[in-house]
């Protein structure tokens, strides 16, 4: 799949086959988060895989209700901050970086035939925590959100995308 039909046809995708992701899937997928910038080069990003179906399910839970897809996907990746690499004098730069390694991670997911959906956890404090407590995370490694993948449901459509009025300007507001 090229770059742009790939971008173009990612979708959320909720539900999911039983089908599990081969290993080399799963290390393709981390390592096209890994190859998005990041504030000078910090890498300041850490990735927690999930395939257990119990720890899913405590995934969901530590991130409430909207988190639901966990409990039938066949991976989940909680992507969080290394504040001990964040760049010091704009250490919230990590969030960015959480954010594009995301980014990168779905649309590698979309490329090699698997959905995903992006599940926010930071900056909601209790989920930050919840997520923090069931994995044991050192201090200084922030949660920031959990991508849920697998291969999608036989019956899954994805909504058809329209750009919203008023997005684009060109040369003045």
């Amino acid at each position: 799949m090229d770059t742009i039909q790939t971008i173009m046809s990612r979708a959320s995708v909720r539900q999911f086959s039983d089908k599990p992701i081969p290993y080399d899937t799963l290390d393709t997928i981390l390592k096209a988060g890994m190859s998005g910038p990041s504030c000078v080069n910090a890498q300041d990003w850490a990735f927690l895989v999930a395939e257990d179906k119990l720890t899913l399910a405590k995934m969901a839970d530590a991130n409430g209700r909207p988190a639901d897809p966990l409990r039938h996907a066949a991976a989940g990746i909680l992507i969080c901050g290394d504040l001990s690499r964040s760049f010091p004098p704009a250490k919230d730069y990590w969030i960015i970086d959480g954010a594009i390694a995301g980014q990168n991670m779905v649309l590698a997911a979309q490329a090699l035939g698997l959905g995903s959906v992006w599940l926010g956890t930071w900056p909601e404090m209790d989920r930050v925590k919840n997520q923090s407590k069931l994995f044991n995370l050192p201090e200084h490694i922030v949660p920031h959100s959990v991508l849920a993948l697998g291969y999608p449901a036989e019956d899954f459509k994805p909504r058809e995308k329209t750009a919203p009025e008023g997005k684009v300007h060109w040369g003045k507001w």
